[in-house]
């Protein structure tokens, strides 16, 4: 990580090293705080965030199922986010919004501790490899099982759900791959660690749904692209077999972009390389995140 010069912290700017919390701050021992990954990417016309609204809104979303009141808008988190990426003289970084309960009452009832609100912003390369980008990545299918939609709020972007992701990802680590595959509680493949996937299978391009899991904005977009692109489409579960034999299989979301998948389990996927819907939406993407077309303008929130 390249540490930044501040952090936006409550309203106020403080220098990086300052950005500190008390060890009886809440979440830090029960998980329970919401947070958002969001990517700004250099343009033509400067600095742009990428989907900046629907992740506020998703962040905002968040804690309203959680039950946490936060007391910032949706335009004061935005502004905030500009604020934090000229103070820093960022042209392209990782923007982390976090929202959490700060010191005061211990035990499992969080509701009488302050809301605390930070954004945290730094110069951050490809999640998973530049050669991941290029050439793909291998994954395993774990034995840690994505969480089931009554054990945790699933359409949240809660801390603590990322303990299951974590456990996950040391896994597949350990064993020499690059990322971790998830099985719902059916046994159907949902996604990655943190990443939402796509395979293409007979020209169709498909990805599960929401049910279960994060409604990845990344995802949406990607979704949006193929349909563009006249890609039949379709949202529905996935087999862990289905997966095999895929032609072909990428992840997608804010850290991840478009990363290519070229072996599961030690099976090949399709011919071991990005194959040709992948890179189609893959350029697609980052030509849209980079303001190179000017269809999806849409998605970009310049920094004022």
């Amino acid at each position: 990580m390249e540490k930044a010069d501040y952090i936006w912290f409550n309203g106020d700017l403080i220098p990086w090293d300052k950005g500190q919390v008390h060890l009886l701050t809440h979440t830090l021992h029960y998980g329970l705080g919401v947070f958002e990954g969001i990517r700004c990417y250099n343009t033509s016309e400067g600095p742009a965030i990428f989907r900046g609204r629907e992740h506020i809104e998703r962040l905002l979303n968040s804690a309203h199922i959680v039950k946490m009141k936060v007391p910032f808008t949706l335009e004061e988190i935005r502004k905030a986010m500009f604020e934090i990426i000229k103070a820093n003289n960022l042209k392209e970084c990782y923007i982390r919004p976090i929202i959490f309960y700060g010191t005061g009452a211990m035990g499992l009832n969080p509701l009488n501790n302050p809301v605390e609100v930070a954004i945290i912003c730094w110069s951050w390369g490809a999640y998973l490899g530049e050669e991941g980008l290029k050439k793909g990545i291998r994954c395993r299918i774990s034995s840690f099982t994505r969480h089931h939609v009554n054990i945790a709020m699933t359409k949240a972007k809660v801390c603590g759900n990322y303990v299951n992701s974590q456990l996950a990802k040391i896994e597949a680590l350990e064993d020499g791959y690059d990322e971790a595959l998830m099985l719902d509680v059916d046994g159907t493949v949902t996604e990655g660690s943190g990443e939402n996937l796509f395979i293409a299978r007979k020209g169709a391009v498909k990805t599960p749904p929401v049910t279960g899991i994060l409604e990845g904005i990344t995802r949406s977009s990607i979704l949006e692209l193929a349909e563009a692109r006249q890609y039949l489409v379709r949202e529905e579960k996935i087999s862990r077999d289905e997966l095999y034999i895929s032609d072909e299989a990428f992840l997608c979301g804010t850290a991840a972009e478009v990363t290519p998948i070229r072996e599961v389990d030690r099976r090949t996927i399709g011919e071991g390389k990005p194959g040709p819907i992948t890179k189609h939406l893959q350029e697609a993407f980052f030509k849209a995140a980079r303001g190179e077309d000017p269809k999806y303008r849409k998605w970009l929130d310049y920094v004022e």
